[in-house]
């Protein structure tokens, strides 16, 4: 039997939410038929997808696999339902959009998918760049909009802001690391830890802060400017890393594990959000894109 868009829902949730009992709060339905769809969809596929573990549920290799999958396919059925809702093929035009370096690797694709396939007609070009320099060409009118993480610094006089995603700090971690088996991870713990710095997006400033914040001196054992070369490190145990969940991915490119943990105190989020220029009129084309933006931030609420 062909798996349904429900199980997709329901795998898709358990997936964001780490357990049964908090997808199934989210969408206000029983545990029992949760489990049961996404037992259907697991003899369906004939892979496991999810691991059992007192903590809750974690994603198998192919369950991760997979997870890219089912969002696609959400995405494309809430393409197809607003396919109508306005006219497509409307006269050509053109959008010029800046990311960040976050942005560009982690965020970028699935929204540029998304409007190509909504806007064939639309000529994308995209730059990627610092916040600060975006900012500059938004102002000048250079830019249509940006996505970028959103910082406290925006200049809210001259630029608009909504936030389409939250993202909190975790501690990486190598699978089998004994801090990995703790019920609670204090800041005193990682300490004396080497810590792997992301020196993109103004990450390596927030990481600082927030051990400097918790009384603690980072000792830091590598910077690299590559996501995928802090998941390497990690992986192989050359040090832990305190990054976003937005950039977490449980496997390295060599396929080694990574766990992610909570740590006990107050710390901050990554906030990710489209940027454009206030006090003029916004071309469709932008428009469109923000519309799109904010679609997406209601599917992930409906999650």
């Amino acid at each position: 039997m062909a798996f349904t868009v429900r199980q997709l829902q329901y795998f898709v949730a358990i997936a964001e939410k780490g357990s049964v009992s908090g997808a199934a709060r989210s969408l206000s339905i029983s545990q029992s038929a949760m489990t049961e769809a996404v037992k259907a969809l697991e003899s369906d596929l004939g892979v496991t997808l999810f691991e059992r573990h007192a903590r809750g549920l974690s994603l198998t290799h192919k369950g991760y696999n997979f997870l890219h999958h089912a969002t696609t396919i959400l995405a494309g059925i809430a393409d197809a339902r607003n396919a109508f809702a306005e006219d497509t093929d409307a006269a050509p035009g053109s959008l010029h959009l800046g990311v960040t370096s976050l942005v560009a690797g982690y965020v970028l694709s699935d929204l540029h998918a998304r409007y190509r396939r909504a806007y064939p007609s639309v000529e994308v070009s995209a730059i990627e760049d610092d916040r600060d320099y975006l900012e500059h060409l938004l102002i000048g009118g250079e830019l249509d909009v940006a996505v970028m993480v959103i910082s406290n610094s925006l200049d809210r006089v001259a630029l608009q802001a909504e936030i389409f995603d939250v993202s909190p700090y975790r501690l990486w971690l190598p699978l089998g690391s004994p801090l990995a088996r703790k019920r609670s991870i204090t800041i005193a713990d990682i300490s004396s830890q080497p810590l792997v710095m992301l020196m993109i997006d103004e990450i390596h400033e927030a990481t600082e802060e927030i051990l400097s914040a918790l009384g603690a001196r980072p000792r830091i054992a590598f910077r690299t400017r590559s996501v995928e070369a802090v998941r390497s490190l990690v992986a192989t145990g050359a040090g832990v890393a305190l990054l976003p969940d937005l950039v977490y991915r449980p496997w390295s490119l060599e396929g080694d594990r990574i766990v992610s943990r909570d740590i006990s105190g107050s710390l901050p989020v990554v906030r990710v959000g489209v940027v454009w220029r206030k006090g003029s009129a916004i071309p469709d084309p932008a428009r469109h894109f923000i519309e799109l933006v904010q679609t997406q931030q209601s599917i992930r609420l409906r999650q």
